[in-house]
């Protein structure tokens, strides 16, 4: 800020990068106590978020846009409350997804990854981590993300990979990490294995293909149904139900593999589902996981007949070489012209894709490394259960237990290049393993140098999973691990609870003996304002960069984070967007006639203050805000708190405290100064309990408020003084309430009430904004609190004060006049003067026309066939419509009658 005056209008373009820089520039996104600085208290608790890290790749939008304003809310809230607060950045190598980009570049040269070679491959991707991953880091910052980036993190950086090669070993040494052939999921595309919850799977139309399994003594055959036909090359056996009578007399007997004519056996198993198909099951253990487990129970020979890319192998026979939806259709066409197939028909099939790549994943028996998950699946479980960690909402918690107790061991190798290489090493001449945290220079058993490591790397989720202690320095003992670890608190989006909070407590729990964090929250997923979710396809994507271009942070923000409950999906509509952009415009519009106030003010008075009804009212419900806040924060409910801060700044400050105080303000004196205080006062409550939801203009408001009070009369000064900066003030304490709250407030509604009913009127009459009108009312025992303020309620109602009667009892009630009673109060409005006699005649006479001729209508319509013909529902309506013109006459007839 240059200068005292505040601008005219906000201009958030202006003011976010200057004001992000300022914070930066001044530490204050630093922890207040912290081991690397003199004085480190130990003692003190801090609050610590390691940050859900981006993937390196990745260019912001919603999903970014709502983590990091929800963590950063959090982040501020305890830093104004005076906890040391660390929020840790970083970001996450992102194996498949970069492995990806990186190829794309070079095929846009020509080139491709094998013609490459593993090393040259690996220095182009540090070359294009390099020109592009900071993007995504300088996205976040433009959210107003309050991250100590001194301690910013990458997966694949030096200290972590360490952190992996240590969890790696570890698990090892403890026999929790196998090699082995297993049943995993293969992407042909991205040429690797993939996890279960790196597959999505989609409703597609498919095809149910019917064939027939000859006895192999040439007595008949069973009839077999596959939505794969190309996967009867890799068949072992043909299953059919024990208690199925159709083919209870086949199982034992021998069948014919279709065009490859090898033989297998006709068993029994439960798993086969009568009613699906024909009753046959074609049993292929090497391409179907139920069938893997067949074909363990059965001693069933394991055929693999697709290659790495998905084509067929030289067990597939004569099509050896073709690509797995060629060989389909090729298969098929020459059992058709053998005589083998009995029908098809359209089916309706779940299909797995990959997550990244989106093609067919194929189920592939591989061997692959696996995680022996179960014992650190039990601790993960026990400590859920046991209250060391809670999750918000707690309905995912029974989620959670369901998932973990089924889980299966983790395929944690991947054939890719970019990511952490597996520390294994293999000896050409022993034949032995070595695993070691080093680099070896020779194999552990035999001493030969003649060792190669293993060409595969981890699982992204492998080094993530160790996110919240490995950022802190582990495995080495630092001071940060000591002090920040275990952190507070882990949010992210329930989408990916399994994915990564799972293993990171898995995790926690086996390499630090401790929870990683106490508390998980979880937030919902970010869809149109129709509830669909946004994809490019149909063009429903909001762009949060274009948005905050547009519209500013603070109004995406706050969006997002009054919008939000946990664990509950979010429909953003870019109208809210709009609307919490003119928020902002209106808090700033407060602020310049706030400091007006402050520039304006009268000299210090000598006596105590004097508080107006409207001062004392502001005040008490400023407090009961204040109180709610910290109940709904404390409760993890801060899009309520959101939406309670914007009605009470907008429906309470502004549209009735201001509107007073500019009556205030012009009697001048020691009202002045004490509406001057009150205005300043509850204004800076306002912005500090908004800061965490909109820091930008908070901020930049904050500090002319500042300078505004330190150099006007009124002086006003927080409880513990003027802070550096709001980033770093103190967040608004609740207080107890107090005797006179109760019937301060009591008494302001019902000049509330009073004030609404005699505007709703004067719209409904169409009276000018600007004319002022007479007006008498029966106070009862409310006399004397109206009397005092029937100033305010003349300004407010736009009453003339020279026909504005207040009285126990009119002993003579204003004829004719519309009235209404509000808490006992009669409120009387003459009409006489109030409009135009002729004019209100004449229109009403109008309206009355109209609505006569739809009752005639209606009446019509009933009264034919249509009642008799048309659905229930519709005639229901159109009586219902009826009976509403009907009312709407009777009340005109009897507003003429008034007349």
């Amino acid at each position: 800020m240059q200068e005292n005056t505040l601008p005219k209008t906000y201009d958030f373009s202006s003011v976010e990068e200057r004001i992000y820089a300022q914070w930066e520039e001044k530490g204050f996104f630093k922890p207040s106590n912290d081991p690397k600085n003199a004085g480190f208290d130990p003692s003190i608790k801090p609050f610590v978020i390691s940050i859900p890290p981006p993937n390196v790749t990745g260019e912001l939008h919603l999903g970014h846009a709502m983590f990091v304003s929800m963590e950063d809310l959090m982040i501020r809230y305890h830093r104004m409350k005076g906890v040391p607060t660390l929020w840790v950045p970083g970001s996450d190598h992102a194996g498949i997804a970069t492995q990806l980009q990186v190829e794309k570049m070079l095929a846009a040269e020509g080139l491709s990854r094998d013609a490459l070679g593993r090393e040259e491959f690996i220095r182009r991707a540090w070359e294009w981590k390099t020109k592009y991953g900071g993007i995504i880091t300088k996205q976040i910052r433009r959210l107003g993300a309050s991250c100590d980036w001194d301690r910013e993190r990458f997966t694949l950086d030096e200290g972590l990979s360490r952190a992996v090669r240590e969890a790696f070993v570890h698990l090892y040494e403890k026999g929790m990490i196998y090699r082995g052939p297993r049943m995993i999921n293969w992407s042909p595309g991205l040429r690797t294995a993939v996890s279960d919850l790196e597959v999505e799977y989609s409703q597609e139309q498919g095809t149910l293909y019917y064939f027939k399994y000859m006895l192999a003594d040439g007595s008949g055959y069973i009839p077999v149904a596959t939505t794969r036909p190309e996967t009867i090359l890799g068949d072992s056996a043909v299953a059919v139900h024990p208690e199925d009578e159709r083919y209870r007399a086949f199982v034992g007997k021998q069948v014919v593999v279709p065009i490859l004519g090898r033989a297998i056996p006709v068993i029994a198993d439960d798993y086969v589902d009568r009613a699906f198909g024909t009753g046959g099951l074609k049993v292929t253990p090497g391409h179907d996981p139920n069938d893997y487990l067949i074909g363990q129970r059965h001693g069933l020979e394991v055929i693999s007949v697709m290659d790495e890319a998905a084509r067929i192998n030289q067990n597939g026979g004569p099509y050896a070489g073709l690509d797995r939806f060629e060989c389909r259709k090729r298969i098929w066409a020459d059992m058709e012209a053998a005589g083998l197939t009995l029908k098809t028909e359209p089916y309706m099939m779940s299909v797995p894709r990959s997550q990244r790549g989106g093609e067919l994943v194929e189920p592939m028996v591989s061997t692959q490394w696996f995680v022996r998950i179960k014992p650190m699946a039990e601790a993960a479980l026990e400590a859920v259960r046991d209250g060391r960690i809670r999750i918000v909402p707690e309905r995912f918690t029974k989620v959670y237990y369901n998932w973990m107790e089924g889980i299966q061991d983790w395929c944690i190798s991947r054939q890719l290049w970019w990511g952490h290489r597996i520390p294994v090493w293999y000896c050409a001449d022993c034949g032995q393993m070595t695993v070691a945290r080093e680099d070896p220079a020779s194999c552990a058993h035999c001493g030969s140098r003649r060792i190669e490591q293993d060409p595969d790397v981890l699982d992204t989720w492998f080094s993530s999973g160790l996110w919240p202690f490995s950022t802190l320095g582990w495995p080495e003992q630092t001071a940060d691990l000591a002090y920040f670890y275990p952190t507070s608190l882990l949010e992210t989006g329930y989408d990916i609870l399994f994915f990564w909070v799972s293993r990171m407590i898995m995790a926690g729990l086996e390499f630090t003996g401790q929870v990683p964090f106490n508390t998980v929250y979880l937030h919902g997923l970010i869809r149109d304002e129709h509830g669909q979710k946004m994809s490019k396809s149909k063009g429903n994507v909001v762009d949060p960069l274009v948005v905050m271009n547009e519209m500013g942070t603070d109004a995406l923000r706050f969006t997002l984070l009054v919008g939000s409950t946990p664990g509950s999906d979010i429909n953003l509509s870019l109208k809210k967007v709009e609307a919490n952009r003119n928020f902002a415009n209106k808090l700033w519009n407060i602020g310049r006639f706030v400091l007006g106030a402050l520039d304006q003010a009268p000299p210090t008075p000598e006596r105590e203050p004097n508080w107006t009804l409207a001062d004392s009212w502001i005040w008490a419900r400023m407090q009961e805000l204040v109180r709610s806040v910290d109940r709904l924060f404390a409760a993890y409910q801060y899009g309520e708190a959101g939406r309670q801060i914007y009605d009470f700044v907008w429906g309470e400050f502004a549209d009735w405290y201001v509107e007073i105080a500019k009556l205030q303000l012009a009697e001048g004196g020691e009202k002045a100064f004490w509406t001057g205080y009150t205005l300043v006062r509850v204004f800076d409550i306002c912005l500090r309990l908004l800061h965490p939801f909109t820091p930008f203009v908070t901020e930049e408001l904050w500090g002319y408020l500042k300078k505004a009070s330190q150099a006007s009369s009124v002086a006003f000064t927080p409880g513990k003084g003027w802070e550096e900066a709001l980033i770093v003030a103190r967040f608004p304490e609740p207080r107890p309430l107090e005797g006179w709250e109760a019937q301060t407030v009591e008494d302001f509604t019902l000049l509330q009430e009073i004030v609404r009913g005699i505007r709703n009127l004067r719209t409904e009459k169409k009276v000018p904004p600007s004319r002022r009108i007479p007006a008498a009312l029966a106070c009862g025992d409310r006399l004397a609190v109206l009397k005092a303020q029937a100033g305010t309620i003349a300004h407010l109602a736009m009453i003339d004060p020279q026909q504005f009667r207040l009285e126990h009892t009119l002993a003579e009630k204003p004829s004719p006049a519309v009235s209404f009673v509000v808490a006992g109060v009669e409120i009387y409005l003459p009409l006489a003067g109030l409009v135009d006699a002729s004019e209100e005649k004449a229109r009403l006479e109008k309206e009355l026309a109209e609505t006569a001729s739809q009752v005639l209508r209606l009446e019509a319509l009933l009264a034919s066939s249509f009642a008799e013909k048309a659905p229930a529902a519709v005639v229901e309506k159109e009586r219902q419509k009826l009976a509403t013109y009907k009312e709407t006459a009777a009340r005109l007839q009897g507003q003429l009658e008034a007349l």
